[in-house]
């Protein structure tokens, strides 16, 4: 299968369901839905959603009950993306090659946007498993695992361990810690939201577990290889913004080569996790190749 074209494909599905749920801003607070559609409409590939989709496509679902759970991912995304721009967070100013949301509306129309976001997210979610016909269970378990990987034992405890580590010599266990949480947590959650709508077996939802694992953590490590080596086209932020903040990354705890040679063990593990599956779990297969390629090309 043609990866990007896919990616494309259902990258323009959830972008046309996040515009109907966080509509026009004719309507007062109408800068602050400005303020929210400029978060959300920003440039990103919708990886989080499209993993969620896959997921449930892997055990034959139709991906129509799963795309508001997607979208709500993507909404939690990308409010985590604006307050971590502020300054007084990592003071970015460029964020997917545009300015940031806070030098576009300013800092307090910024925050406020993150919190509409996030709170969006629990509404569309909500109303999604109030529906006839959706399996109620397996949607309360679905919002639980997108709290879970969202809040304090997830993404936002991510993001505090990573603020306090930033005065601390990197090591491999310190970086691991933090970035299982925050941006491993929120990959994993998306997979088991698909699995979850989808109607996994219990060793169904195991084995989509463990990719998810593999991903969320593949994801982050490949991130910090571009961050390095990636330039601004590809990264959409300035380059080396991680080294200035002094931030815990792999490249810094481990070395480069040492970490490409995780990020193709990572992904041996992750393909692996998906031996069970036919071909209708290729889409997931790909997505993770995709993300290690960008990275870590194999002609190199």
């Amino acid at each position: 299968m043609n990866v990007e074209s896919y990616l494309q494909r259902r990258q323009k599905r959830v972008d046309a369901a996040l515009k109907k749920l966080i509509g026009g801003s004719e309507k007062p607070p109408a800068k602050l839905v400005r303020a929210m559609r400029y978060g959300l409409f920003s440039g990103g590939k919708r990886i989080r959603p499209i993993l969620a989709l896959a997921s449930g496509e892997a055990l034959g679902t139709n991906i129509t009950r799963i795309l508001p759970f997607a979208c709500a991912l993507e909404m939690i995304h990308s409010y985590s993306l604006v307050h971590d721009d502020l300054p007084a967070m990592d003071d970015d100013d460029l964020r997917r090659g545009k300015p940031t949301n806070h030098i576009v509306f300013g800092e307090a129309m910024a925050i406020l946007a993150g919190d509409g976001l996030l709170t969006e997210a629990f509404r569309v979610m909500s109303e999604a498993a109030l529906k006839t016909g959706q399996d109620k269970p397996a949607a309360l378990q679905a919002m639980l695992e997108v709290a879970r990987g969202a809040g304090m034992a997830g993404m936002v405890g991510g993001q505090v361990a990573d603020v306090e580590s930033e005065k601390l010599k990197p090591t491999r266990k310190r970086v691991q810690y933090i970035h299982t949480r925050k941006t491993g947590a929120l990959l994993r959650a998306s997979v088991r939201v698909g699995a979850l709508i989808g109607g996994a077996s219990k060793r169904q939802y195991e084995q989509l577990d463990n990719f998810g694992a593999s991903i969320g953590l593949v994801f982050q490590v490949a991130d910090d290889i571009l961050d390095v080596e990636g330039g601004t086209l590809k990264t959409g932020k300035r380059v080396g913004r991680d080294t200035d903040l002094n931030k815990a990354t792999y490249p810094a705890a481990m070395g480069m080569q040492k970490t490409k040679a995780y990020a193709r063990d990572l992904l041996g593990e992750a393909l692996s996790a998906l031996d069970p599956f036919d071909s209708k779990a290729d889409p997931l297969r790909e997505i993770a190749r995709f993300v290690v390629e960008r990275a870590v090309p194999t002609n190199k």
